[in-house]
C-alpha cells in the first residue's frame, strides 16, 4: 500500500479550539507521517515530535511549494501546506500527500490568484488526496482550471464536489475512485465530509470570509483567521471536522495502490 505524507498547516493553524490530549486520542498513527520545516530542516515526524512546533503556532510560517526552497536556504521553521507536502514528498520519494480543505482560485486571498496547489498537481508527480476545495475559494473555477489541465480528479463517495464545510453547488469532477484501480500521477482524489455532517448556517461563511479579509489588512494569513471565526461560531465542530477529515484522508492514502 502506498506510503504518504500529511500536511501540518491544518494542525498548526487550524484546530484553534483543540488541545494535543484531544488530538493524540484520535490520531491513529504512531509512525512519522507529518512533514514540517525546522530552521530550514525538512522534518519527519510524529504527532508528539511535531507538537513543539505547534506550540510555536503564531510565529510559524505556512511554506508552500512555491517558497519552500528559499525557507530552506533562509532556516526558516514553518509548518506545510498541501504543496509545500508534495513538493517533500516528492523529493524524498513518497508517492501521496494527504490533506483536508485545500486551496483554489480565488480573487480576494492573498497568493490565491492562483493557489500553489493546483499548478502542483499539474507540475508534481505527487498524488493529492484532500476533502475539497475550501469554502472561501471558488471551487468550480478550482476544479475547472485542474481540469482543463489534464488533472484527473476522482470522488470517492461521488462523482461531484459540493463543498468542503458547507454544503454548496455540485460541481462534476472525472469520476469515482474504484478501490481495484491503479492511481497515477497528476490524480487528485476528493473525499468529501457527507452532507449531513457539515455546518448548515452560512452566515458564519460569510463572517469567515470577512475575518480573513480583515487579516490580510493586517498583513497575516487570511485562512487562519477565517478558519478560527468558523471553529468558534461552530462552537469547535468546524475543527473536529476538519481533523476527522484529515484522519479519514490518512487511512484512505494508506489503502490505494499508486503507480511507482
Amino acid at each position: 500500500m502506498a506510503e504518504f505524507f500529511i500536511e501540518t498547516a491544518l494542525l498548526t493553524h487550524g484546530l484553534v479550539s483543540m488541545g494535543e490530549d484531544e488530538i493524540l486520542a484520535l490520531w491513529p498513527w504512531q509512525d512519522k507521517k507529518l512533514v514540517w520545516l525546522e530552521e530550514g530542516k525538512i522534518c519527519h515526524g510524529t504527532m508528539e515530535e511535531y507538537f513543539p512546533l505547534r506550540r510555536r503556532a503564531k510565529e510559524i510560517k505556512r511554506i508552500d511549494r512555491e517558497i519552500l526552497a528559499k525557507a530552506i536556504e533562509q532556516k526558516v521553521s514553518g509548518c506545510l501546506t498541501a504543496s509545500g507536502t508534495m513538493a517533500v514528498a516528492e523529493m524524498l520519494g513518497v508517492p501521496v500527500a494527504v490533506t483536508a480543505g485545500m486551496g483554489g482560485i480565488s480573487s480576494y486571498i492573498h497568493g490565491e490568484t492562483l493557489c500553489a496547489d493546483l499548478p502542483a498537481l499539474v507540475e508534481s508527480n505527487t498524488i493529492l488526496i484532500s476533502t475539497s476545495p475550501k469554502d472561501v475559494v471558488d471551487i468550480q473555477s478550482s476544479i475547472e482550471w485542474l481540469l482543463e489541465h489534464q488533472v484527473k480528479i476522482l470522488g470517492v463517495r461521488h462523482d461531484y464536489c459540493s463543498g468542503f464545510m458547507f454544503a454548496g453547488k455540485k460541481i462534476p469532477l472525472s469520476g469515482i475512485l474504484k478501490k481495484e484501480v491503479v492511481v497515477k500521477p497528476h490524480t487528485l482524489i476528493l473525499q468529501d465530509i457527507k452532507e449531513e455532517e457539515r455546518i448548515e448556517d452560512r452566515a458564519i461563511l460569510q463572517q469567515a470570509l470577512e475575518a480573513g479579509l480583515k487579516a490580510q489588512e493586517r498583513r497575516e494569513y487570511f485562512h487562519p483567521a477565517a478558519n478560527e471565526v468558523i471553529d468558534r461560531m461552530s462552537d469547535g465542530v468546524a475543527g473536529r471536522l476538519q481533523l476527522k477529515s484529515l484522519i479519514e484522508n490518512g487511512k484512505l492514502a494508506g489503502e490505494i495502490r499508486v503507480e511507482v
